[in-house]
């Protein structure tokens, strides 16, 4: 099902004439690598739109991003693999400059002509990316005549290239963050209901902000992960060695009492002894969990009844694994959460992270309606914090 448009309040890559113009792209290539081969492009591909729209207008189109955390110029996180995809993916060579900044950087882009096309190194290179340090946006913003952000998963970071440098170039979002913001904001603002929330994950404190703004919207929260133990524990069961939040116990305690009929607890878990690919298991209840075991995904029950009421949903958004998904003995839980959002009719989103490894690991992403390409961007968004690097753009 697709969205009702939410409107960015924004202008965009459509409100402004790039024809000539050098425009500076910032993008989300923070693409998972194996070696110097490219395990999953999709945050690639999902910036083509722009990158294409650009260059069909004539606009010299220079590209950043980073990659990973590297402390100084570390050439494993190096962004030659990505020029290389974006050469294939456009039919259309991508040259990587040699840095982001600096003579040499500003050569090449003098050398461009309408509708070419430059990568710059990653820009965490240099530390005063993310010290969002003045002087290091101005070296950016020389570059260039306009600025386009287009990387959501970094919209909610006040870094140079994603904030500072809209300070001095004229700033728009480019179609990716259009399309985030549409699927994410239909639903915190215009959700078709029965609307259900997803929430998994280690922790209660991560999602407390979520789960308070998202609250008087939904119609129920699935809670799995981690983060069940602490409310199964708030309600006096005994939890072995599984992951507790004690100091949200009394939050926990109180969100229960006062939503009795919202929120949706499992009722069985997969327990173990480790947590390992060739564990042993076993499947206990929730007012049974062993004294030696750890819960490391939901159970069979728990499995069909969360399946029964996401199939059953006009709207459903999912923010954190039921389990440790990743080892092959603990995967049941997201799995079958996946499918059956796959399986649903409504409008189903997935808000990045952990959840969008999970639905390209069980062959489902293609199903769902949007799969976020930002993790901690999106889980802002949704806690209803505003993202600086969106905020910083030109209003309609």
């Amino acid at each position: 099902m697709a969205a009702t448009p939410v409107i960015l309040s924004k202008k965009s890559v459509r409100d402004i004439s790039a024809s000539g113009k050098r425009v500076f792209v910032r993008c989300d290539f923070n693409v998972p690598l194996d070696g110097d081969r490219i395990t999953d492009d999709r945050r690639i591909r999902e910036a083509l739109p722009t990158i294409k729209f650009l260059m069909e207008q004539g606009a010299r189109v220079i590209l950043a991003s980073h990659l990973g955390r590297p402390k100084g110029v570390t050439p494993e996180f190096s962004l030659a693999p990505v020029a290389k995809r974006l050469s294939n993916l456009l039919d259309h060579f991508v040259p990587l400059a040699p840095d982001c900044i600096g003579a040499e950087v500003e050569a090449l882009v003098a050398k461009m002509k309408d509708g070419d096309v430059l990568l710059l190194e990653n820009v965490r290179f240099h530390p005063e990316e993310e010290k969002n340090d003045p002087a290091f946006a101005a070296q950016l913003a020389n570059l260039a005549e306009l600025y386009v952000n287009d990387a959501f998963g970094t919209a909610h970071r006040a870094h140079a290239s994603t904030e500072g440098i809209a300070h001095i170039l004229p700033g728009v979002a480019g179609f990716l963050i259009e399309k985030e913001i549409d699927y994410l904001g239909q639903a915190v603002a215009n959700p078709k209901h029965p609307f259900v929330a997803i929430m998994g994950g280690a922790k209660v404190k991560d999602k407390i902000a979520l789960i308070d703004n998202m609250l008087p919207k939904v119609d129920k929260i699935i809670i799995g992960g981690g983060m069940a133990f602490t409310f199964l524990k708030a309600q006096g069961k005994e939890i072995g060695k599984s992951l507790l939040d004690e100091s949200n116990l009394d939050y926990a305690a109180t969100l229960l009492k006062n939503n009795p009929d919202k929120i949706v607890l499992p009722t069985d878990f997969v327990g173990t002894s480790e947590l390992t690919e060739t564990a042993s298991t076993q499947v206990v209840a929730d007012t049974a969990i062993p004294a030696d075991k750890i819960g490391a995904d939901i159970g069979p029950a728990s499995t069909g009844r969360f399946a029964e009421i996401i199939k059953s949903a006009g709207t459903v958004l999912w923010n954190g694994p039921m389990g440790v998904f990743e080892m092959k003995p603990f995967e049941a839980g997201t799995k079958g959460v996946a499918e059956a959002m796959a399986e649903s009719n409504g409008l189903t989103i997935v808000g990045g992270g952990d959840s969008a490894a999970a639905v390209d690991q069980f062959g489902v992403a293609d199903k769902m309606s949007h799969v976020s390409t930002g993790g901690g961007a999106s889980l802002e968004f949704l806690e209803g914090k505003a993202l600086p690097g969106i905020a910083i753009l030109q209003d309609r």
